[in-house]
């Protein structure tokens, strides 16, 4: 996703957008990109600031209760390889998509990725047309030799490579894919199946890549959940696991997987009311949105039903306030 500051998006003119997330059962939300930032700064000194800048305002403010991993700086050229290790000693842990700002060619990206990399800092690369002023086309061999840790909307961010040179993407590369709400949707089938067929669906997550010009979509995970599930006929559970295990996986966070000394990161979820499926996974299989009961954030109930997705036909009760 694409935050800015608070809980405003200027794409859209927008506030509480991460509050609405949230009661679409988001818990944590990654920043690929301070983009949007009316005057974003473009020189070193300027994008090192903002990145640090974001990266502590959100450890410091959650909507919701939202963690929000941010402070993604857009590589430009000129970047050094001292830049990287200045960032990550300040606490900037992401780089923003590859190829929003100058660095476009693949032997420049390839080379501040690694520079990232050997800090611990997680790239991602814009993949296919260009989406905001300034970005532009990232074709598959660009792709290839950056090498950026993940293959940021697949699908396209709206617009798409061909079908096979993203299928290529998936067998060629061995890193991230991650499929999203705002891009072609027939490609994100495609590339979903493709995982499947190299029988590598660990590396598949799930995203939306909002607020975009189409919108800020509060369901939007759960959208692609459904919409993988019921038309590419993917098992719903497997379909969850992008959106969860999977993505903890990736991006190494506390959250996602239920385990001991895991964040109690919790969404409780059943089928929308007057749904034809009789349970949850039934449900989505058919393509429905599920109903979201319950969202508990670090151990706190943040929402009891949600204001977003259709009634849950059951939901949870707190029985005892006691920690």
């Amino acid at each position: 996703m694409h935050p800015v500051f608070g809980d405003w998006t200027p794409r859209q003119g927008q506030l509480g957008w991460i509050d609405s997330t949230m009661h679409g059962g988001v818990t944590t939300m990654i920043s690929a990109g301070e983009v949007h930032l009316p005057g974003r700064p473009k020189d070193i000194v300027g994008l090192k600031a903002l990145a640090i800048t974001a990266q502590r305002a959100f450890d410091n403010f959650r909507p919701g209760g939202v963690k929000v991993l941010a402070g993604a700086p857009v590589i430009e050229k000129g970047m050094v390889e001292s830049d990287f290790k200045e960032l990550a000693e300040a606490g900037v842990g992401l780089l923003g998509e590859v190829g929003l700002g100058s660095v476009k060619a693949g032997y420049e990206a390839k080379e501040m990725v690694a520079w990232a990399r050997k800090y611990g800092i997680q790239s991602t690369i814009h993949t296919g047309g260009p989406s905001i002023p300034g970005s532009g086309l990232i074709d598959k061999d660009v792709v290839l030799e950056a090498d950026a840790d993940v293959i940021g909307h697949i699908n396209g961010g709206h617009t798409s490579l061909p079908e096979a040179h993203v299928c290529e993407l998936c067998e060629k590369s061995s890193r991230a894919i991650e499929i999203v709400h705002n891009g072609n949707e027939k490609v994100a089938i495609a590339a979903a199946k493709a995982a499947l067929e190299l029988k590598c669906p660990h590396r598949v997550i799930l995203g939306t890549d909002g607020p975009a010009g189409s919108g800020v979509q509060p369901l939007g995970i759960l959208r692609m959940v459904a919409m993988l599930s019921s038309i590419a006929n993917i098992p719903a559970e497997l379909v969850f696991c992008f959106a969860t295990g999977n993505t903890a996986k990736i991006r190494k966070l506390n959250c996602g997987l239920v385990e001991v000394g895991r964040a109690a990161d919790f969404v409780f979820m059943d089928r929308a009311q007057h749904s034809p499926a009789p349970g949850l996974l039934e449900s989505v299989q058919l393509g429905d949105i599920p109903g979201v009961g319950m969202v508990m954030i670090d151990g706190i109930v943040r929402c009891g039903r949600s204001r977003n997705t259709p009634p849950a036909t059951e939901i949870p009760v707190v029985v005892s306030g006691a920690h």
